[in-house]
């Protein structure tokens, strides 16, 4: 037992020394670790409490030098901490602890292993805690090394930029102050101008980018919460301030240049503001189109104050009865205000290809047109050595141009209709005219369809019509007309020259007006050594008109055309017109056919009339030629139908009095309604009597071979007209309800037309819409003269279109004063 108690003792000693050491170990190991945590987290602190990184160069680098210096004292700190932690861990190698943490009752004595656990836990709490305050303290002292390298390198970016920049600004800046004003500029030297500023523009691009990227990285400074220090903030303020003006001087420079060359250079309008005098002006319209201010009566209108004076001139020519000389006369006035009767062909052909005015599908602006007109006008000025007022040549001339073919004012034309309005009012020999303007329509081989001759004659048509005269020449719808010169070629399908001219030679309906306005141009310096027998004016001047029915009758051409005669008197059929002095040979010819005609009644001249034309006008007219459409209908537009409308019944009215489709005309020319209908109407007779001879003879027993053979053609013909019969009726309908229709408005036509009116005139005739009052003659090798036949109209009748005619006017009169003139609308005579 004793030496039992004594080993019990021994290791009890040995277990209190254990104890005791291990107490002083773990309480050192515990004080190091309470210390290093103390320590992390002042340096934490200390950490946190530095100044945010500052906005230029100079701050951020005393920044950097302290915080280096910070990060050196913690790296030094670094050993100690480790080795404190890998004892910690060595420690804990040697106690560990598994059981949960276990709280003591008061009063009750710990036991050493508990003691020992408890011990270990405290070393692995405190351990973690330093060694994640270590953790973290180096990161942030990396993170914000690194955010402070990455501003620096920023900073010291935007410093050179900035500098970089303020050069490159300085000297734009010079550049600028260089300029001269626009004002001082000489107007040949714009276009110059104007290229060294886009260029100079241009140049600038890379301090654009620089200025760009320079916003760039001061944006990216404030988004990590780096902003630029008070100088720095101005420097760059600054900067973009002279930018910004800069780049503004320039658009305000560029925009100076390029309205002073749309104004006053080579392509500007500007010459033509002295086209009218105060309180005229003229303005453009954004599509280049020129339009006309009258800031006395505070009105606009598409029209020039000298266009408006002539068309209201041209309305003194209203009273010429005949169409086609009232068309011409018109546009003889209208070639004389454009000057365009001083205009040689050769010259308008020069003009064509200096301009490259050769495709006739192209189409030209505003600014083509008047550079074109204009160098014509100039040459005509050479040419001529005479002073031409070009402005307003000029002007004129376009406003007629965009009134014939671009009512709407798009301003666009096409080149053909350019070339077909100055072509048809300039000085040259109809034939040439023919020549050229055929030209520009056929192929390579010389040849044109009827295509292309469609477009032709469509931009031909559009010259009357502007006048309001297009009705009395077959109306807007050339078809007829295509198909009428066809005829000469025998059913080609393409046309030479040759047949163009031959049909142009006997002045077809459509386009009779154009050899007249060159008979009217002829006549006017022509005097007759004759005396007027209704105004008894000797000489006559102009055309003379010799009656082929009564001797030693001539009138002038004022009496013939308005109609006047003497009391009780009526002008006698056949009657001879002659443009140029007569010879002796044409006396005697004119005295045999009045001699001839003194033994001819008045039925031979009512069965046999004569034309001065070619008719090639289809009332019934349904298809349409592939022709472009001259402008888009204006809101207004219905007034103009409405006036074309009543002149086209007004021109059926006074056909059916003159005889203007009768029952002469060959079956070619024979396209009358009521033609139509008995032709219909017949066929539709013979369809309902196809099946009665069916019945008759489908074959019985004991007929004839050749009858069978007949029973099974008319079978197969029935078959085909039963086919046709429904449509046959269909349009037979049409044309009965076109026809009842027309005589409807007819009718509401007179109601509203025939209206009780003052007595006419004393010299008696208003206008009328005929055609023409000559007949075919004086072509090719012929005297200068023209010869017509038609019935005599009775007094009634001619008293009667008189008052119609009068009352057309005056409801046209009314509609102008309901809608008056304005930009879009555009004046027909």
């Amino acid at each position: 037992m004793n030496l039992c108690w004594n080993e019990i003792k021994r290791k009890s000693h040995n277990i209190r020394v254990r104890l005791e050491a291990f107490s002083d170990n773990s309480g050192k190991l515990q004080l190091s670790l309470q210390e290093i945590i103390e320590w992390l987290t002042a340096k934490d602190e200390e950490l946190s409490e530095q100044l945010p990184i500052g906005g230029d160069v100079g701050a951020v680098q005393h920044q950097r030098e302290f915080h280096q210096a910070f990060m050196e004292d913690v790296k030094s700190r670094g050993p100690f901490i480790y080795s404190v932690l890998e004892s910690a861990q060595a420690f804990l190698a040697q106690h560990p602890f598994q059981e949960p943490e276990e709280t003591l009752t008061d009063g009750k004595e710990v036991s050493p292993r508990r003691r020992i656990l408890n011990v270990s836990r405290s070393v692995w709490k405190q351990a973690n805690v330093a060694s994640d305050l270590w953790e973290k303290l180096t990161a942030r002292c990396v993170d914000r090394h690194r955010h402070m390298e990455r501003t620096l390198e920023r900073l010291l970016q935007i410093q050179a930029a900035m500098e970089e920049l303020a050069v490159a600004l300085e000297q734009a800046e010079g550049v600028r102050d260089a300029w001269e004003p626009v004002g001082d500029l000489f107007i040949d030297s714009l276009q110059d101008h104007i290229d060294a500023t886009k260029l100079f523009k241009e140049e600038l691009t890379q301090v654009k980018e620089g200025m760009k990227h320079i916003n760039d990285l001061a944006h990216q400074l404030a988004i990590s919460d780096v902003h630029l220090s008070m100088e720095n903030a101005r420097a760059l303020e600054h900067l973009n301030s002279r930018w910004k003006v800069l780049q503004g001087s320039i658009e305000e420079r560029l925009k100076q240049l390029q309205d002073a060359h749309r104004d006053f250079g080579p392509g500007s309008q500007h010459f033509l503001s002295s086209s009218v005098q105060i309180p005229w002006e003229r303005a453009i319209s954004p599509n280049k189109v020129p339009y006309y201010i009258n800031h006395q009566a505070q009105t606009t209108c598409w029209d020039h104050p000298k266009m408006t004076e002539l068309y209201q001139a041209l309305a003194d020519l209203n009273n010429i009865k005949f169409s086609a000389y009232r068309t011409a006369m018109k546009l003889r006035r209208v070639q004389k205000a454009l000057r365009l009767d001083l205009v040689a062909l050769s010259s308008l052909v020069e003009v064509f290809r200096e301009q490259e005015l050769q495709q006739g599908e192209h189409v030209m602006d505003v600014v083509e047109m008047i550079h074109g007109l204009t160098a014509l006008y100039e040459r005509l000025e050479e040419e001529r050595s005479i002073l031409v007022n070009i402005p307003l040549c000029v002007d004129m001339c376009l406003n007629w141009l965009l009134n014939v073919y671009d009512s709407a004012r798009n301003g666009k034309m096409r080149v053909l209709s350019f070339k077909m309005g100055l072509v048809s009012l300039c000085n040259a020999d109809v034939q040439e005219k023919y020549k050229y303007l055929f030209r520009q329509v056929s192929g390579p081989g010389g040849l044109t369809d009827q295509r292309h001759l469609s477009l032709l004659l469509h931009e031909a048509i559009q010259i009357p019509r502007q006048l309001g005269e297009v009705a009395a020449f077959g109306g807007s719808n050339v078809e007829p007309s295509v198909r009428s010169c066809f005829r000469v070629a025998l059913g080609k399908p393409a046309i030479e020259v040759s047949h163009f001219l031959e049909w142009m030679s006997l002045e077809p309906q459509s386009m009779v007006w154009l050899p007249v306005l060159h008979r009217v141009t002829a006549a006017e310096s022509t005097k007759h050594q004759a005396k007027c027998y209704v105004c008894k004016q000797c000489p006559i001047k102009g055309f003379r008109y010799r009656s082929l029915k009564q001797f030693n009758v001539d009138i002038c051409q004022t009496c013939f055309l308005t109609g006047r005669t003497t009391k009780g008197k009526k002008l006698h059929y056949p009657i001879m017109e002659y443009y140029t002095p007569t010879t002796s040979g044409e006396k005697m010819r004119d005295f045999a056919k009045t001699l001839k005609n003194k033994f001819r009644s008045k039925q031979y001249f009512t069965k046999h009339p004569q034309r001065g034309y070619l008719p090639v006008q289809s009332v019934l007219e349904a298809e349409s030629s592939e022709t472009p459409c001259s402008s888009p209908r204006l809101p207004h537009a219905d007034t103009h139908s409405r006036i074309e409308h009543y002149a086209s019944r007004l021109a059926e009215m006074e056909s059916q009095n003159c005889s203007f489709f009768t029952d002469s005309l060959s079956p070619d020319e024979s396209l009358v309604l009521q033609g139509e209908y008995r032709r219909l109407k017949w066929k539709h007779e013979e369809a309902a009597s196809v099946p009665m001879l069916t019945e008759a003879g489908e074959g019985g027993p004991g007929s004839p071979t050749a009858e069978g053979q007949q029973d099974e053609e008319l079978l197969a013909e029935a078959r085909v007209l039963r086919q046709h019969k429904t449509r046959l009726e269909t349009r037979m309908q049409i044309l009965e309800d076109h026809n009842k229709q027309l005589e409807s408005q007819l009718r509401r036509l007179r109601e509203l037309l025939l209206q009780p009116k003052d007595d006419s005139e004393a010299n008696g005739s208003e206008p009328s819409t005929l055609s023409s009052p000559v007949s075919g003659g004086g072509h090719h090798g012929e005297p200068a003269s023209r010869e017509t036949t038609d019935t005599e109209a009775a007094g009634d009748d001619m008293e009667h279109e008189q008052d119609t005619v009068l009352q057309l006017q005056e409801v046209i009169e009314q509609l102008r004063n309901v809608f008056p003139s304005e930009p879009g609308t555009t004046s027909h005579i």
